[in-house]
């Protein structure tokens, strides 16, 4: 999927990531998307994780792996993912927050290991769904 900064599927990419973000309580643009290749999302979101109490929680979102959860170890260093969640590259707002809220309670959902849920340039329905979000 090639997503430059004015088509169809970039617009909702934008308003996907704003429908998590709003999912999660979250105010203000907390996220950005960097249209790649391969497409990825960042989102910071509030709060820590009980096994990493003095660590930032962030998502990120890729068009191959979906969303993972990673902690930020530095402000300037790369966020190490933790788990990824696994199923669909591009679950419902409720499903991203349904992750989130057991993180924080301390669950283990997802997967620890990265798991490829489609190809970068494969066919497939991702910009379609993406579309959807667009209107």
């Amino acid at each position: 999927m090639d997503l430059g900064p004015d088509d169809t599927p970039t617009g909702g990419l934008r308003r996907y990531l704003r429908a998590v973000a709003v999912e999660l309580g979250l105010a203000g643009q907390c996220w950005r998307a960097d249209p790649g290749p391969p497409v990825t999302a960042y989102l910071a979101v509030d709060g820590n994780l009980p096994t990493f109490p003095d660590r930032d929680l962030a998502l990120l979102w890729d068009e191959e792996y979906g969303w993972a959860a990673a902690v930020r170890t530095a402000p300037t260093d790369s966020p190490v993912v933790l788990t990824y969640c696994g199923g669909d590259v591009l679950p419902a707002p409720p499903s991203v927050a349904d992750y989130v809220a057991a993180l924080r309670r301390g669950d283990h959902p997802g997967d620890p290991r990265p798991i490829r849920l489609r190809a970068y340039g494969t066919p497939d329905d991702l910009t379609d769904r993406l579309r959807a979000y667009a209107q």
